[in-house]
């Protein structure tokens, strides 16, 4: 059986890797590397304009983000048989 202590070190971790998925620095993290990645890929197929177009999916990881707080609150409320 688990001491109280090994529990209670298990849950600070369980919180810090929550309040982690939940934060800025990891959004503009991702967000960043997803620019990074797509406009060095359109640049080496030769894209036009690989800076403004790498701007696509960078805009759609923050807009995916940003609404998934919203679609969870509506499911919690929509699926929690209280």
């Amino acid at each position: 059986m688990q001491s109280v202590e090994d529990i209670l070190k298990r849950n600070a971790r369980v919180e810090m890797d929550k309040a982690w998925e939940v934060s800025r620095t990891r959004r503009a993290t991702i967000a960043f590397l997803t620019y990074l990645t797509a406009a060095t890929f359109l640049k080496i197929i030769g894209n036009d304009a690989p800076f403004l177009n790498a701007l696509v999916p960078f805009g759609g990881y923050l807009f995916s983000t940003l609404s998934l707080p919203l679609v969870r609150d509506w499911w919690i409320d929509k699926y929690d048989r209280k």
